[in-house]
């Protein structure tokens, strides 16, 4: 294990979920009056979908899969990874901090009308995360930076198959925060421009300095 770590010793970035979970619950327990309630016309014309809460919780393995294979088969996409990924975290919880924000989206049991295991779970996660710190999302913007960071990865070089998993499966997590009224597409959209900054200093203009470089 050790020699593991000595040959890709940028393990310990993961530290940084300890500081954001901290951080991310003490604003979730504090923060119970929000400011600002997001919302926009479009919200009311997305149906509720109780089933879309299993692409919701599949962020935990997109999330697990794309950091450990960037970590074990390319260090460098892995850094871009962390740096965009976190900083973007920081930012929409700095956010939070000074613009309060929730939204208040989510059906009762009872407006719903259906009970099944998507509906179990729905209500563990309503009970586990309540409907503050939306915006930007970090699920959509977290899930951005995975999609991206691995296409451009040597993992997914010349297969263009490997692609459109990662892109279609954040998509879909970011679709599902909206079914299952997490969020508003307000929060969706201003996650995705978070996790869009990143795009041109990381890999165009790193893109059009290797090119020069070898021309």
């Amino acid at each position: 294990m050790l020699n593991v770590l000595r040959l890709r010793p940028h393990l310990w970035f993961q530290l940084y979920w300890v500081i954001y979970l901290v951080w991310f619950f003490a604003l979730d327990w504090t923060i119970t009056d929000p400011t600002y309630i997001i919302h926009s016309p479009i919200d009311d014309m997305i149906p509720f979908c109780e089933w879309f809460i299993f692409p919701y919780c599949s962020w935990f393995g997109l999330l697990v899969g794309v950091t450990a294979l960037l970590w074990w088969y390319d260090t460098p996409a892995y850094d871009k990874l962390c740096l965009m990924m976190f900083s973007g975290m920081t930012f929409c919880l700095i956010l939070y901090m000074i613009l309060p924000n929730g939204v208040d989206l989510r059906p009762t049991l009872e407006q719903v009308g259906r009970d099944n295991i998507a509906m179990d779970i729905m209500q563990l996660i309503w009970k586990a995360d309540a409907s503050n710190n939306v915006c930007p999302s970090i699920h959509c913007q977290s899930s951005a930076c995975m999609a991206l960071a691995f296409s451009k990865s040597k993992l997914a070089q010349n297969h263009p198959g490997r692609k459109v998993i990662a892109f279609g499966w954040a998509a879909l997590i970011c679709l599902s925060t909206m079914f299952t009224k997490q969020h508003s597409i307000i929060d969706v959209v201003c996650g995705l421009a978070v996790a869009a900054v990143w795009y041109w200093p990381l890999y165009r203009r790193g893109n059009r300095t290797q090119h020069k470089a070898l021309s």
